[in-house]
């Protein structure tokens, strides 16, 4: 094992949106010596924030997509993602955590947990990282960081440890006090890269005591040795990392660090806590499966001796060709060796191989397992393994939600549509969560995505990037259509054109089910129907659940149960059991009384009490059903529940009744029943557009 594995650390920083992020990454650029001035979000300078490095994200104030870079700190190579707070833009932070081995989760310590940190601590969960949490903007008016330590208790369900204290608060806040070496540190300079340790203020020395006593009793839990150590009243440094790191990595403790990014306070100590208390990438457990076992689990070995293993996890379209993102898991690639994409098998010599920092990069020699880098001129999808020749493994693949919202767009020239077709190829195979495609009736093309500002940023993204202008049609909701009723089947598909014909005979029944969209039993018995024949009656259930009779959209929630049948020893094929399960769908679907779905949306609402009485209005207006308001101070948070369909122009009303000093989030939760005016104004919309079709 070398000693650059046990060095290395690949964090990400993941937080709600405007929780200081792309501030504190900015810091870390500069603290280690990656750049030269630190630039802000929203630059006076014109230049904006190095990760921030589109023209749209510098702009709008917003990261967009998640961003790569490399730095060193006391000796450390430490590999950084920064990802976007903004719910639409979820895959970059899923496909980001998804490679990561540890996180700085950022808080900002007067909005404490909000709803989208509860969203990236589910994704943290989903990859099992363990994290370290950031308590940012501790200069800004009601700061309370011990407030969100108990927040991060409360509503997270974290063990969160207090690891320094504030010295003053708001605009007095002078530095931390550090819990384990029991100093006042001070950040000094004219950017705080001065450090200046000295004692603790007379002040705070009792408050200091107490709360290192509860950092030790958490931190005893990971390790007998400590505990020991404090029964005999010997306590060292090394042994409080020692416990608190073990702990960490377990994903039982969350080290929790103060400060201000802005004000260039308290990042350092941040960073000797990621190189304290996160894992490097031999402390990670990864496995892939071996496609020739069975897709049997094999447990990845940190070891740059072993066959190459690794994993495609973001893609880019750049000046000089496709860019893929790479995380070497096991073993060592370099310019000129030879990899296998294990989905396509298609074989890929090494050419320039890369490592990012933001939209610039630096050509490397070599990539070896716990590297982040990145090769050009490969052609592979998003979540692709490769692997050395002689193995067939695959990584599981990233968490992909489906889109719930689109757009229609039509090209205003035929210039015009040809780069937008250019500009719609690079994008989905750029972002699993937006897709494309031409609508059969109206022959439109549909983008669809994650939300309104996801699919903004793309249409702009066409204009500025391509030249290509698009006129916009309506946003559209992904509705769905379901059954609410056991229906029983007994269908024959016949047709007899001389020669061969077609038969095949299918009956069983459909239940509506709340599990899955979709689910296929079969329980035919004595061959009535061959095996060969029940994959085509699948795949003709799953043919005509593509498109719904109510309003056109796909069937979900619906268990089918296949159980007896009939065969004809001459005339029974793949196609005509294929007609025979769809003709039973549609015949049976009618009278299983269908319904219409509708996606209904966690909306979370932040912003001052006095406008509560506002924003409790607009819910109420959209069919909102409000699940819990808490007033916290001056400030008040409403969670609802809110069809899509009525969230359209939202953020314009809101920021128009609350002087806009309110924001709100919104992401998916469920599909939900529409109401049955709102279905009837549906069905006769749909009826009337099948209508002017025809006519």
């Amino acid at each position: 094992m070398t000693t650059a594995i046990e060095s290395m650390r690949n964090i990400g920083i993941s937080a709600h949106i405007d929780s200081g992020k792309t501030t504190l990454s900015e810091r870390i650029l500069f603290y280690c010596k990656k750049i030269h001035r630190i630039h802000e979000v929203k630059g006076k300078d014109g230049v904006g924030a190095t990760m921030d490095h589109m023209e749209l994200e510098r702009e709008r104030g917003i990261t967009i997509t998640s961003a790569a870079t490399s730095v060193e700190w006391a000796g450390h190579p430490i590999n950084i993602i920064d990802t976007p707070g903004h719910v639409d833009f979820t895959i970059e932070v899923e496909r980001s955590l998804r490679v990561l081995d540890g996180a700085v989760l950022v808080l900002c310590s007067v909005g404490g947990v909000q709803s989208q940190t509860i969203t990236v601590d589910r994704q943290l969960k989903r990859y099992n990282v363990p994290r370290v949490a950031f308590v940012n903007k501790c200069d800004r008016i009601g700061a309370n960081p011990f407030k969100v330590r108990d927040q991060l208790e409360e509503k997270l369900r974290h063990n969160a440890v207090l690891m320094q204290i504030p010295i003053g608060l708001e605009d007095k806040l002078k530095g931390i006090v550090d819990l384990v070496t029991m100093e006042a540190v001070y950040f000094e300079g004219p950017d705080g890269e001065d450090i200046r340790r000295t004692e603790i203020p007379a002040e705070l020395r009792d408050e200091a005591r107490s709360r290192r006593e509860a950092l030790l009793d958490a931190a005893s839990m990971f390790s007998d040795e400590l505990t020991e150590a404090i029964l005999e009243e010997r306590v060292t440094e090394d042994l409080i990392h020692a416990a608190v790191r073990r702990g960490t990595i377990a994903r039982k403790l969350t080290p929790v660090f103060l400060g201000s990014a802005y004000k260039n306070k308290g990042v350092q100590t941040l960073l000797d806590g990621v190189v304290h208390y996160l894992p490097n990438p031999s402390e990670v457990d990864n496995f892939a499966l071996d496609l020739d076992a069975e897709g049997k689990e094999i447990k990845l070995q940190t070891d740059p001796t072993k066959p190459a293993v690794l994993l495609a996890f973001k893609l880019e379209d750049g000046p000089y060709g496709q860019l893929t993102y790479i995380r070497v898991y096991q073993g060592r690639i370099e310019k000129g060796s030879e990899i296998v994409n294990t989905r396509s098998r298609q074989k890929v010599k090494v050419g320039r191989l890369v490592r990012m920092h933001a939209d610039s990069m630096e050509d490397i020699a070599a990539a070896e397992a716990g590297d982040i880098a990145a090769l050009f001129g490969v052609d592979c999808a998003s979540g692709d393994t490769f692997a050395a020749p002689g193995l067939n493994y695959a990584m599981t693949s990233i968490y992909v939600p489906e889109p719930v919202i689109s757009l229609a767009i039509r090209p205003l020239d035929k210039m015009a549509q040809d780069k937008v077709g250019k500009a719609l190829n690079r994008f989905t195979k750029e972002d699993p969560t937006f897709r494309t495609h031409v609508d059969p009736e109206s022959h439109e093309t549909i983008i669809q995505g994650m939300g309104e500002l996801h699919l903004d940023v793309y249409v702009e993204r066409m204009k500025r990037e391509y030249n290509a202008e698009v006129a916009v049609g309506k946003p559209q909701v992904a509705f769905r259509e379901s059954i609410t009723q056991k229906v029983e089947f007994d269908y024959t598909h016949k047709k007899q054109t001389g020669g061969a014909g077609q038969y095949g005979r299918v009956i069983g029944y459909f239940e509506p089910q709340s599990e899955s969209p979709y689910e296929f039993v079969n329980e035919v018995k004595g061959g009535r129907i061959p095996r060969e024949f029940i994959l085509s009656c699948d795949k003709g259930f799953r043919a005509a659940m593509r498109k719904g009779e109510l309003i056109g959209f796909p069937v979900i929630g619906v268990r089918i149960v296949l159980e007896d049948g009939q065969y004809h020893e001459v005339d029974s094929s793949d196609n005509a059991f294929q007609a025979a399960a769809t003709g039973a769908f549609r015949e049976a679907y009618r009278k299983a009384r269908p319904q219409i779905l509708e996606p209904i949306m966690k909306v979370s609402v932040e912003g001052p009490v006095e406008y509560s009485g506002n924003v409790f209005a607009t819910i109420n207006q959209r069919r909102g059903m409000i699940v819990s308001s808490v007033e916290d101070g001056a400030f008040t948070r409403v969670d609802a529940e809110v069809p899509l369909s009525e969230m359209f122009g939202y953020s314009s009303q809101l920021r128009s009744l609350t002087q806009g000093k309110a924001e709100f989030t919104m992401e998916f939760l469920k599909y939900g029943r529409v109401p049955a005016a709102v279905s009837e104004e549906l069905i006769a919309a749909y009826q009337e557009k099948r209508r002017r079709e025809n006519a």
